[in-house]
């Protein structure tokens, strides 16, 4: 029995006249490789090894060959040994192959190799038939999906899903990284600690612009997941704000000046929550010293309309792009980051404010808030290992911060979801002594003594004078190094996280 020949491709009619013939075409494929290919895994199964990475049953076109295929997989992977021999009585009643010549097929499949060498070059070619035949179905799922009259999906969702769907085909069959031996890791090791040394900062990752803070965490690293978390009014959006900002800074200095410290590429920021020109007010703001409110109102004088001017000129350089298109999916997300990164030549860092107004994946949504914040999470960190770059996530912190007389937050505290510590690399959380106390000012009781309430206003003074301007970055989990708390000087009119100097003397300053 002759093994499968290769469907002919040539257009015919009913009635052998190709001239005339119906516009029809069969898919691409080659059943003589998908054979050849399989008769090298059942006469030598190490040949097994050099597709098992990227070859899967549904990449045949023939389904029987797929069956066999499937069966291989199944016997090498419990240690037994595939061959016809041992393949033939799960295939004794297969109607498939009796029409091929039964289970002499098997037999027939080794016999006719002559050598197992080619056996990664054919699992190539089917592989390669398999993605050609998958985008003839994309295709016309695009122009079936398109005809039709679907209210709740609108024609950028379709975009979005179709874009989607070409990723997962493109990356399908990738192989893994795989194992590499501990010189070749610990070579990786050795150059990340020489750039890193090399740098007066010690950062390697993209900077977030405040010492204290790429100190602690030597900066964001590429494949991070960062959460960076608080309750409301803390200043989580402007943090992320200023972290954008100065690594955007930072990779257009190094754009400009290779010998200059940055993480290289543009910044994206996913802003759910606030408008585009809300951020840029904020940055503007910051980088004018004009507070935020002032601007909004008009109420800037004639030298710091120009201070202003200056500064939104100067933020034309800056590699900072804002997305505010509200309620995005996760997978939105990840499409738009991706092409992000293709259309500016490279990616350092994305921002997305905040976790919880993403939307999981289309089609995917159930009652379940916990599931839907867990699957977002995995694919906030999906996405940083795929791009290769660090995601930086904003999240909300439960009510239960409020009940506690120690207001500063812990991991328990993050809302919806333990999936979130489990997934990020890195989570931060914002406390501001100040805000607490603020809304703590002691508040005269008409029976208490004068000269108590004054001694109560007196220690609320010197405590809140202690804290006045200040907010702490609380590192509670870090892969990669120590956990701890830094001190941040913050300016809420401007919307600004610096360094906080304690031990500034003016006595050293030159007059």
């Amino acid at each position: 029995m002759p093994l499968m020949e290769n469907t002919d491709t040539n257009v015919t009619s009913l009635h052998g006249d190709t001239s005339a013939a119906p516009a029809y075409r069969t898919p691409p494929h080659n059943t003589e490789v998908e054979a050849a290919l399989l008769g090298a895994i059942l006469t030598n199964n190490r040949a097994f090894e050099q597709v098992a990475d990227f070859l899967r049953p549904d990449h045949f076109f023939e389904p029987v060959h797929g069956r066999i295929y499937e069966t291989i997989t199944k016997l090498v992977e419990r240690g037994q040994v595939a061959s016809p021999l041992t393949l033939k009585h799960f295939f004794d009643g297969d109607e498939a192959l009796a029409e091929v010549g039964g289970t002499d097929y098997l037999y027939e499949m080794a016999t006719a190799v002559i050598s197992v060498v080619n056996a990664a070059d054919y699992g190539k070619t089917v592989h390669d038939l398999y993605l050609k035949r998958s985008l003839i179905g994309l295709g016309e799922d695009v122009v079936n999906g398109a005809y039709e009259n679907d209210i709740e999906i609108s024609a950028t969702d379709q975009i979005e899903q179709i874009e989607q769907r070409l990723y997962d085909l493109a990356t399908t069959g990738e192989t893994e990284r795989g194992a590499i031996t501990l010189k070749d890791a610990a070579l990786e090791a050795v150059n990340m600690a020489e750039q890193a040394f090399k740098r007066d900062s010690h950062v390697v990752g993209v900077t977030t612009g405040l010492d204290m803070l790429d100190r602690k965490l030597g900066g964001l690293h590429e494949s991070d997941l960062l959460i960076l978390a608080a309750r409301p009014s803390m200043g989580k959006t402007a943090l992320a704000t200023n972290i954008a900002f100065n690594a955007a800074k930072a990779s257009r200095d190094e754009a400009e000046n290779p010998e200059k410290e940055g993480g290289g590429g543009v910044v994206l920021f996913f802003s759910l929550e606030m408008s585009s020109e809300q951020l840029a007010t904020r940055i503007l703001s910051e980088q004018s010293e004009i507070p935020s409110d002032r601007i909004r109102r008009g109420e800037v004088k004639t030298d710091e309309f120009t201070r202003f001017v200056t500064a939104s000129q100067e933020m034309h350089r800056i590699p900072l792009l804002i997305d505010d298109t509200p309620a995005l999916s996760i997978s939105a997300v990840r499409t738009r980051a991706r092409r992000a990164k293709r259309q500016h030549g490279g990616l350092a860092l994305v921002i997305v404010d905040y976790l919880q107004l993403l939307q999981p994946p289309t089609g995917r949504r159930n009652d379940n808030r916990v599931q839907e914040i867990g699957e977002i999470s995995r694919g906030l960190k999906t996405l940083a290992k795929e791009l290769e770059v660090p995601v930086l996530a904003l999240s909300q912190l439960s009510r239960q911060v409020e009940n506690r007389e120690d207001k500063r937050p812990q991991l328990s505290d993050l809302r919806e979801s333990g999936s979130i510590e489990q997934d990020a690399d890195v989570v931060m959380f914002i406390y501001r002594e100040e805000y607490y106390l603020e809304k703590a000012e002691p508040i005269h009781n008409a029976e208490e003594a004068r000269d108590r309430f004054e001694d109560r206003v007196a220690r609320w003074n010197e405590r809140i004078a202690d804290v006045r301007n200040t907010a702490s970055v609380i590192i509670a989990k870090q892969r990669h190094g120590p956990v701890g708390a830094i001190d941040l000087y913050f300016d809420g009119s401007l919307t600004r996280f610096a360094d906080l100097d304690r031990h500034h003397d003016d006595s050293d300053v030159p007059y």
